[in-house]
């Protein structure tokens, strides 16, 4: 069923002097065209007629039968995720879903709404008509947010900094992966006679292959390099095509006769333990997970915005309690070659102005966490801080949640890593396309988890800054891991961790277009805290 709001045809029949009843709207909003429908009705309700009711209502519409569903093309698939067929009405926050609480395996249950809602063109209430509603009875616990690195940073760029940080990863991840080898540091091991059986764990210095095609990967730790080869022959050679350097990693196997290199045995990584378990929420609550809003842009889509905000104050969306941004708010400028000439809004304060506008259509109950990305007004070397007080006070109207980038939020129980995701644009050009690519994004991610680490390789695409500590090991195994960045829809899990990336609110652009990106835009995944069940919305037809 097209999803009309009550609240827009409310105030449609407010401009006509009616108010209705909540059965009235009911109906109205099941109509094939709801426009048409409330037209038909006004004509044959009395002239005496105050309010609009449910009788009326039927009476006008009762000469074109039982409300027909809008139709559209069959199920398609697109980028890791599908589209249901239109006639099939999505299941989002159902009571069925909670027999499943706690799903162990495959990809989560999911219910796509490309039809919900499905309106014609552009919305027709504005922001200013609905901003600051409280109307739905929403109850959110405060969010807690760890890892934060906001107020703490303390890098420069010198030199040592780079080391302790590098360090700090080493033993943080190193940590995870002692209880399965038998490890020595590697200046023991090179001390050790050929022939013997040991362990290393070390950060990925070098991969290469050699002649023979077998592949040497020196692994560093603190006390130096030792390189160990892995050979064609063994099941570990698909591993090593994972590898990405700065990364770390555990090996097992034996000393060559002169000491000089260890075969290895066996490759592993930290990981995600296959044993996890996510948490739930322990109440019926939802979450909403978006990205890359991009207000500022000509190709920001500003109509499917409003529809998703206007969708946020209906009674389907009433445990839609929180949402979670993870990055890029506005378009920003100078942020690529020739942007200037894609911008609606050229000054980066007016770009915030404007989002802040669009935030408030979002209903002022709703518990808002927001994280920045690689096209907002902070520095571009991750660990991101927040915004500055200056943008933080052009966004006060909501009291958003304004943190860095990555963090973890906690809600109702429920932890979800945030990470804007530039490095995926790094681990999509570095591993092989079944487990990293544009289309799939969720598998890239599988990839840092697998990692533990959003951002392992230095000196890339992707920008690091040197801090005391570490900001982008994943220590702990979050419940859901959510992304942006690449404009693309994916979902999955990995070892029971839901991996999320949101893709976009910006039609394509120039810049897009010339290296071949096909944004997926106006979704918005609604994720049920409690069941873990997973809707995808989509609010630009």
């Amino acid at each position: 069923m097209p999803l009309e709001t009550p609240a827009r045809l409310a105030l449609a029949l407010a401009r006509r002097g009616y108010n209705a009843e909540r059965e009235a709207l009911t109906l109205l909003a099941g109509a094939p065209d709801p426009d048409a429908a409330l037209e038909t009705a006004v004509a044959a309700t009395p002239d005496d007629a105050l309010v609009l009711t449910a009788a009326h209502v039927k009476d006008a519409l009762s000469g074109t039968g039982k409300a027909a569903r809008h139709s559209r093309p069959e199920t398609e698939a697109t980028g890791g995720y599908a589209r249901e067929r239109p006639d099939e009405t999505p299941t989002p926050l159902t009571e069925a879903a909670a027999d499943d609480p706690q799903p162990t395996s495959g990809n989560p249950p999911v219910s796509t709404g490309p039809d919900a809602p499905d309106y014609p063109g552009e919305s027709k209430v504005s922001p200013d008509e609905i901003k600051g509603s409280t109307s739905r009875d929403r109850d959110p616990t405060p969010a807690e947010v760890r890892g934060d690195v906001t107020g703490r940073s303390t890098g420069t760029g010198e030199y040592d900094q780079f080391v302790r940080t590098f360090r700090d990863r080493y033993e943080r991840l190193s940590k995870q992966l002692r209880s399965r080898v038998n490890a020595r540091p590697a200046s023991a091991v090179a001390e050790m006679s050929g022939g013997s059986e040991t362990g290393l764990i070390g950060l990925v210095n070098d991969v290469r292959s050699t002649a023979g095609g077998h592949w040497l990967v020196e692994l560093e730790d603190a006390t130096g390099v030792f390189p160990t080869l892995v050979t064609k022959e063994k099941d570990l050679a698909d591993l090593v095509d994972l590898l990405v350097l700065d990364e770390c990693v555990a090996v097992q196997g034996r000393l060559s006769d002169d000491a000089g290199v260890l075969f290895a045995d066996s490759l592993q990584f930290p990981e995600v333990p296959r044993t996890f378990r996510p948490s739930t929420a322990d109440r019926k609550v939802a979450a909403a997970l978006i990205s890359d809003v991009h207000v500022g842009s000509e190709e920001f889509r500003g109509d499917a915005w409003d529809r998703f905000a206007e969708w946020l104050h209906t009674d389907e969306a009433a445990h839609v309690e929180y949402l979670l941004i993870a990055g890029d708010m506005v378009e920003g400028v100078g942020v690529y070659p020739g942007q200037d000439a894609e911008l609606d809004v050229v000054d980066i304060y007016d770009q915030y102005e404007a989002f802040a506008e669009r935030l408030k259509g979002v209903p002022g109950d709703m518990e808002i966490v927001m994280i920045p990305g690689n096209h907002d007004a902070v520095r571009l070397a991750e660990p991101q801080p927040g915004f500055d007080d200056e943008l933080r006070d052009i966004m006060t109207a909501h009291d958003a949640r304004i943190v860095g980038n990555p963090v973890t939020v906690t809600v109702e129980g429920v932890s979800v890593l945030m990470y804007h995701g530039m490095s995926l644009d790094e681990v999509i050009a570095e591993l092989p396309d079944d487990h990293a690519s544009y289309d799939e994004p969720h598998k890239a991610m599988y990839e840092l988890l697998r990692k533990r680490h959003v951002a392992p390789q230095y000196g890339g695409k992707n920008r690091l800054a040197p801090e005391e500590r570490d900001y982008l090991v994943i220590d702990e195994v979050p419940d859901v891991f959510h992304t942006g960045h690449v404009h693309k829809l994916g979902y999955g899990k990995y070892h029971n961790v839901l991996a999320i990336n949101s893709g976009c609110w910006q039609a394509q652009t120039a810049f897009q277009k010339s290296v071949n990106i096909d944004p997926d835009v106006g979704y918005a995944p609604i994720l049920r805290l409690d069941t873990h069940e997973l809707t995808l919305r989509d609010f630009a037809p």
